[in-house]
């Protein structure tokens, strides 16, 4: 009798174990989504735009590449929300919109500014939904036109965004990868506001989704990320651009490494450093219960270029270089802490630091911080040192000129 029920008691224990197939999905069922570009039309309705993997037309394999056909397929549908959309485009489209391996979402500036709020909602919402997806803003394009324009490098549109966001991000120091998580922690804190990368569609417009784009060396129409989009409130107040886009960059600590331009000898743009080891350090000190924001930046960089004659063996030219791009780097970071400040919109995190070094203080500054960020004192300090010329310490301009 005891060895009956023990066996009993076996199989109702492995009985979890086998329901492990009840939710499983055949990969010929699914749609795989890899961006969804969200437009609001002029009949206030959500217009969004689902780019879907061809699958054969993408893999790859030892005898050479996929099918010749286009690697993606774009459906649109439209609804008062995102999910009333999505269930309408089961209409149109023969499998389940599978949402797991979503890489992008592109938001146009409309939707940035009047309904973000709702988009992350339901974003966030859905469990098949990765909150780790790379979020853009449209600027000056729409986000479907940004979702449907094929590309040459990349096969696929979306991986072409996220990579160059990355190498930008390493290279130049103009843009930093943000997803949805980043953007809801920084959305909810009371000392930081969020901020995304822009992304813009240059050239003819109309010949972007053109299948002959990807049997050409150029093409009419190509994307390019442009500057970062500023949100105060959960929506968007703004864009920073160029260097002052690279200077909260270099705030944030994310700068590997950019371009420095450096005037010498009356001659503009003579000399250009990159930087290969940069570190920002942002710290508060009160004086009579007042923040005052300190940032620290240690960087090491080479001269990569000298378009004029030098003596690059000489130390006293090399500490003149030095102090040069630290001054440069100094004018970036104070350009765009005033940018900020102007938009009385903290992206910095300077909120957040006091917070952390006086909580007792912050309370009294929080509910007025935008004001107080606006007023707010910032010091700079810069450190930089080319350790390297590159493979050559005296260019050939200076043998030109003898």
């Amino acid at each position: 009798m005891k060895k009956g029920f023990h066996i009993l008691t076996i199989l109702i224990m492995l009985l979890p174990l086998l329901s492990g197939c009840w939710n499983q999905k055949e990969l010929t069922e699914l749609a795989f989504v890899m961006a969804m570009g969200i437009d609001k039309g002029k009949d206030n309705k959500f217009k969004v735009s689902y780019q879907l993997v061809n699958p054969g037309n993408v893999i790859t394999g030892q005898g050479g590449g996929g099918g010749q056909g286009l690697p993606i397929a774009v459906y649109r549908s439209t609804g008062d929300t995102l999910t009333e959309a999505a269930r309408k485009a089961t209409k149109k489209v023969s499998r389940r919109l599978y949402y797991a391996h979503t890489n992008l979402v592109v938001i146009s500036e409309k939707v940035a500014k009047e309904d973000l709020l709702y988009i992350l909602d339901a974003l966030d919402r859905d469990p098949e939904f990765r909150t780790t997806t790379e979020m853009v803003v449209a600027r000056g394009s729409t986000a479907e036109q940004i979702v449907t324009t094929l590309t040459i490098l990349d096969r696929l549109p979306v991986n072409k965004i996220t990579k160059q966001i990355k190498a930008s991000e390493v290279m130049l120091g103009e843009n930093m990868s943000v997803n949805i998580d980043d953007f809801l922690m920084e959305l909810v804190s009371k000392g930081k506001e969020p901020f995304l990368n822009g992304y813009r569609l240059i050239g003819i417009k109309s010949k972007a989704r053109e299948g002959e784009n990807l049997q050409k060396t150029t093409t009419d129409a190509f994307l390019a990320s442009d500057g970062l989009a500023i949100f105060k409130d959960g929506k968007l107040l703004g864009w920073m651009s160029n260097n002052d886009a690279r200077g909260v960059v270099w705030i944030q600590d994310k700068v590997k490494s950019t371009d420095i331009y450096i005037d010498w000898k009356k001659k503009k743009k003579a000399l250009v450093v990159a930087p290969i080891r940069s570190k920002t350090k942002v710290s508060v000190q009160f004086i009579n219960q007042k923040p005052i924001i300190n940032i620290k930046i240690d960087s090491e960089g080479w001269l990569s270029e000298a378009n004029t004659a030098i003596d690059l063996n000489n130390p006293d030219v090399i500490n003149q270089i030095d102090k040069l791009a630290e001054k440069e780097i100094k004018r970036q970071i104070v350009h765009s802490v005033k940018a900020s400040q102007k938009l009385k919109t903290d992206i910095l995190g300077f909120g957040d630091k006091v917070h952390i070094s006086n909580p007792k203080l912050w309370k009294k500054y929080q509910g007025n911080w935008d004001e107080e960020f606006a007023s707010l004192k910032v010091n700079v300090s810069v450190d930089f040192y080319v350790r390297r010329e590159g493979i050559r310490t005296i260019p050939f301009w200076s043998t030109m000129e003898k």
